[in-house]
């Protein structure tokens, strides 16, 4: 449900669904509450909330900037990793433009192939979570067969060829870390406790009494919409290549890869 609601629908859109839930639900809460009960709206147990509410806010907001900070980093480290293996991918036809022309050509060719089916082919599973390491094997393996079965000749080829390998090992390293990256998530004990803190909260600004309407559901309307946001922030940031904030394949078509584009 997440993976799909971040691939059909704009960040804007889903801001003003999860933000705007979040804010109709706490004051339709507070309307029907202080309905119910009359007696909240005196405050008379607004020392007691006061102190909870402040207690679970705190608690709460130290967990949830851990997690955002936290999702933000690895949002990161994975645009890094994706820039890391499309540099890798260059280097080896940098350095395959010394060997001869049979051979650089079999090595642009695989690397063109692997290129292809990491944009057109991986990307689009790891965008629904299924990234998988099949659709990329055999283009690794086509570049190993290509490399492992050239016979440097001179120094400089030697020196070049030592170079393509150890970048075709990178390639191979920041492909696993791009895939799992395209697998980890939250893990669910995590999910339930921001979600649960944040009913928790908000259910405690509906006992906090305040006489005036207009005020108390301001109140509650803006720590709804605070805390709404935050849960949109970490339902975007968690799933590093879907929805409209994602890590891009564009690394795969730029320097050296232009050409294969």
């Amino acid at each position: 449900m997440e993976l799909w609601l971040l691939n059909h629908l704009s960040t804007a859109l889903l801001a003003v669904l999860v933000v705007g839930g979040f804010v109709l639900l706490a004051v339709a809460g507070s309307l029907i509450a202080t309905r119910w009960h009359p007696a909240l709206n005196d405050g008379e147990n607004n020392d007691m909330v006061g102190v909870v509410l402040g207690m679970f806010g705190a608690i709460y907001g130290i967990i949830l900037a851990f997690v955002i900070v936290n999702l933000w980093t690895e949002l990161q480290d994975t645009q890094k990793v994706v820039a890391t293996e499309a540099t890798a991918l260059s280097q080896i036809v940098r350095d395959a433009q010394a060997f001869p022309p049979d051979t650089r050509a079999a090595v642009n060719a695989t690397v063109r192939d692997y290129v292809h089916t990491v944009v057109e082919k991986q990307w689009p599973l790891m965008k629904a979570g299924h990234g998988d390491y099949t659709a990329t094997g055999e283009k690794v393996d086509g570049m190993y067969r290509v490399l492992s079965g050239f016979e440097p000749q001179t120094q400089s080829e030697q020196a070049f060829y030592a170079k393509a390998l150890d970048s075709l090992n990178d390639v191979v390293a920041q492909r696993r870390n791009r895939i799992a990256e395209s697998r980890d998530q939250l893990p669910v004990l995590l999910q339930v406790l921001i979600v649960g803190g944040a009913v928790v909260i908000i259910l405690l600004t509906l006992l906090y009494g305040i006489r005036s309407r207009r005020v108390r559901l301001l109140f509650v309307g803006s720590v709804a919409a605070l805390i709404g946001f935050s849960l949109l922030l970490v339902v975007v940031l968690d799933r590093p290549f879907a929805g409209d904030l994602n890590v891009s394949p564009k690394p795969f078509k730029e320097s050296s890869l232009a050409q294969f584009w």
